[in-house]
């Protein structure tokens, strides 16, 4: 499996952004479909974004297409996901996940290794 570790969450005003990455460890990372999902206080883990190995393909949640941006650089071993026009209702903790399997899943049980979160606060 692959070890993630996510960074760039925080405290942001309705309207900002905030881009975060999530580093992984390993030589497969090319070979892994990546997502990023999120968990709001009392609420179930959501997806919120995903991307295929070559990061030719993304896929968004409805309530953040549009604002949200899912990137990676394999280069880097790392994945990006840049918030735009954040909204109070997208305070969550984010988490980074990796599927060797599932390509184009958005269920979470599909991804196998997760990261150890990351917290994301919009202020109204």
């Amino acid at each position: 499996q692959v070890q993630l570790v996510e960074s760039g969450g925080g405290l942001v005003q309705a309207g900002g952004s905030l881009r975060l990455s999530c580093a992984a460890s390993g030589r497969t990372f090319s070979t892994y479909f990546m997502g990023w999902f999120r968990q709001a206080p009392g609420k179930e883990r959501e997806f919120a974004a995903a991307i295929s190995r070559s990061g030719s393909i993304t896929y968004y949640a409805e309530s953040v297409k549009g604002r949200f941006t899912i990137s990676r650089d394999n280069t880097k071993n790392t994945v990006y996901l840049q918030m735009n026009s954040l909204k109070p209702e997208d305070t969550a903790v984010y988490y980074c996940a990796a599927s060797s399997k599932a390509y184009g899943s958005r269920w979470y049980g599909d991804f196998g290794s997760w990261g150890q979160g990351t917290q994301v606060t919009v202020s109204s």
